[in-house]
Order: C-alpha cells, then structure tokens, then sequence
C-alpha cells in the first residue's frame, strides 16, 4: 500500500532520452532559482524597496510574452532538439553576464532588469520545447507520471536553490552564487545530446504570427484547456507570495538573505513531498475537479501564511524570528497544492492536443505559469507596500479561492472532465 503512494518511475525505466532530459531538468532548475532568488536580494539590496524586487517580473514580463507565443510556433515548425539546445546555449550564455556584472560591481539595477528580460526570452522558447517533447518520447498512459516527475525534478531544484542562494549570497557574495548557475546549466546542456532528432509531424506552418494567430485561436474553442490557464493565472496573481520575502527577511521576520532562502523553499519543499507521494496521479479520472480542489488549497494556504505573516506587523522585535518555521510550513501546503494543480494542468493540456499544436499550446502554457507570478509579484508586491506583507497574503489567497470557486460553478464541464475520455 505504501509503496503505491511513492512515485512512478516507470517513465525514467522507459525511455533513456527521458531519462537524460529530466537529468538536465534537475539541473537546470537549481541553477536557475539560484539567479532568481539572487537576483531579489541584489535588487533589494541596492533598492531597499519591495516594489523595485516587484519590477523584475515586470521586466521578465514582456520578452515572456512575446517569446512564448513565438517560440510555441517555432517549435512546432523546426526540429524540437535544435530548439532546445540552442535555446539553452543562451540561457547559459545569460547566466555568465550575470556572474561578470556582479563581479566588475556594477551595481546597476537596470542592468540586471535587462538581463532579467533576455534571460526570460530565451527560457519562454526554451520551456515548451521540453513539455512539447515528451508525448514523442512516451506513451500517453505514462504522462501524468512523467509530468509528476518532471515536476519533482523541478521542485527539488527550487528546494535546493533558494536555500543555495539564501546562504551563498551570505557567504560568496552575488558574483559567486551567480556563477553556480554557469557551471549547473554547461552540465545540463549535455544531457540534451543525447535526445533524438524530432522533425515536426504532418502539415508544417512556418513560425511566426499567423502561427502563433492560429494556436491562439483554436485554444478560443477548446474550453478545458483554456480554464487550465484561466484558473492558474488566478491563483499565480492575487496569491503568489515570493516578491515578499525579501522584507520579511530584512525587516518583519529577520534573519536577511537566509530567511529570504528558506521562504523561497518552502514552497518547492511542498512540492517535492508531492511529487514523492505521486503514485496515485495516474488513477485520478476528474483531472479537472483535481485542478480546483488543488488551486482552492493553494489560496488557503496563502492566507494561512498570511496569517502567520501578521503576528510580526507592524513592527518587527526579537521575538518574531520563531514565525519563520510556522511561516514555512504554511508555505510547504501551498506548494503540495500548486504541485498537484501543475501535473494534472500539463496532463490535460499534452493528451487534449493534437501534436502539431502542442508547441504553441505550450508557449501558451509558460506565458500562464511564468507570467502570472511576473504579474504576481507586481501586484502583491504594491499592495505590500500600501499595506503590509500579511495584508497582501490574505487578501491575496481569499481572492484566489473566491474567483476560482466562481469559475468552477460557471464551468462544470471543466469539473466533469474526464482522463479516459480527453476534451479539449
């Protein structure tokens, strides 16, 4: 019985492409909370200001857009291997100016927006190119596994590099810690050598806006996969509580750059328990119902955070640092929730949909995931600063359960919605 709760790992058993991809998975996603939380802490660090954190997901935002859309449909008309190791060779190349402008002390905050915004270019083209990927590489019966391991990889990097970043800041200075991701993703890049030659399927449209017009569309008249991105853009702008951290580590908490590292892992934590305790993923048939259920813990848990949060407002004293690890476990709840909201999302959207749609779908996808927070933490982020960081959580997360139970009773198809029988 036990054993039927731990993860699948019939898919790493299955494929050895797979197996290698989520290798670089892993490691890409240390590397890459580690310039994100690094980041955070360099710009409040020459800002002193929550909002200014709050303006890199702005500055992440736009090149998101626009590049998820577009890199959709350059993934669908070119070779999805050549997509995903050049895509990567810029990220690469991305984390070694931010190493180099921290070294030189630059010290310039627009500096590191625009490095912020190519980064987040190349990472929207990156994105979907590995979630197009992996229905050529298994079979559709073994996706809601491999997506509950993909997303394990990933949550396990996000454990481990916010907890990185929060002590190798404190310890190498941002030049160093930024460097950690340079050495991460030059051993990602190779585990990707390995994927084979994946041509496009069928009838090929060349990238580009009547591409992107015409993957936009057709997600127009399929609602199922339009409420996976619906409801998850709402729990990701009213709820998501990462531009916070930093203040509550430098001035409501304390403890600095290393609560600000703990914080961050917290929600990845929760994920990393669910993704171990995933077996059962592949038996759920209301993978619709699953998404609400999921999204609806995920809003409690912020307000539960914020709550928490506001034993320390107004004013910071001594006593607050015992509200880290109450803080903490609210936030491994959240990310439980987001963990099971993430994979069966991916599930509904990768067996929903035609192979010759899946790369714009999927830019679709990660302009959602990625963009909501971006929207997030400007959003939490200036109602922090009008109010105080626990007042933004609990409005934030009851706003989140509220609109997502509004659209549940508005689209009950979406909670019939069946894995043996896929609607899109």
């Amino acid at each position: 019985m036990a054993a039927a709760l731990l993860a699948d790992l019939t898919p790493l058993r299955h494929s050895r492409p797979y197996r290698r991809m989520w290798l670089g998975t892993f490691l890409s996603s240390i590397g890459s909370q580690l310039t994100t939380v690094a980041v955070g802490l360099q710009v409040f660090d020459l800002t002193g200001s929550t909002f200014k954190v709050g303006l890199v997901g702005l500055a992440a935002l736009v090149p998101l857009i626009a590049f998820g859309l577009y890199g959709g449909s350059i993934v669908d008309a070119h070779d999805r291997r050549r997509v995903i190791i050049t895509s990567s060779s810029g990220l690469f190349s991305v984390a070694l100016c931010f190493a180099l402008q921290a070294w030189a002390g630059l010290d310039n905050v627009w500096l590191l927006y625009a490095l912020v915004a190519v980064q987040s270019g190349f990472w929207a083209v990156n994105s979907p190119a590995r979630m197009a990927i992996l229905p050529r590489l298994l079979p559709s019966e073994m996706l809601p596994a491999a997506n509950a391991l993909s997303s394990l990889a990933n949550s396990v990097g996000m454990t481990v590099g916010p907890l990185l970043a929060g002590f190798w800041v404190h310890w190498f200075g941002f030049g160093g810690t930024y460097f950690s991701e340079v050495l991460l993703l030059g051993v990602a890049l190779t585990t990707l050598v390995a994927l084979p030659s994946m041509p496009p399927l069928g009838e090929v449209r060349r990238s580009g806006l009547a591409s992107v017009l015409e993957g936009l569309n057709y997600l127009r008249t399929r609602p199922n996969v339009r409420m996976t991105f619906i409801v998850d853009l709402i729990a990701m702008i009213f709820a998501m509580p990462r531009v916070l951290f930093p203040a509550l580590g430098a001035v409501v908490i304390g403890g600095g750059a290393q609560t600000a590292g703990i914080l961050a892992a917290g929600i990845a934590c929760g994920a990393v328990l669910a993704g171990v305790f995933s077996g059962p993923v592949s038996r759920v048939r209301r993978q619709g119902l699953a998404v609400l259920a999921a999204i609806i813990g995920w809003g409690s848990s912020i307000v539960l955070f914020g709550v928490v949060v506001g034993f320390a407002s107004p004013a910071p004293d001594a006593g607050a640092h015992w509200l880290l690890w109450p803080a903490f476990g609210a936030l491994v709840l959240a990310g439980m929730a987001d963990s099971v909201s993430a994979v069966f999302r991916s599930t509904i959207l990768q067996t929903a949909t035609p192979d010759h749609m899946r790369g714009r779908l999927q830019g679709v996808f990660v302009v959602v995931v990625a963009g909501g927070p971006r929207l997030g933490d400007l959003v939490v982020g200036s109602m922090a600063d009008l109010t105080t960081e626990s007042v933004a959580a609990i409005v934030g997360g009851l706003a989140c359960i509220v609109l997502v139970v509004l659209l549940g009773v508005s689209q009950p198809r979406f909670a019939r919605y069946d894995a043996r029988h896929p609607e899109p």
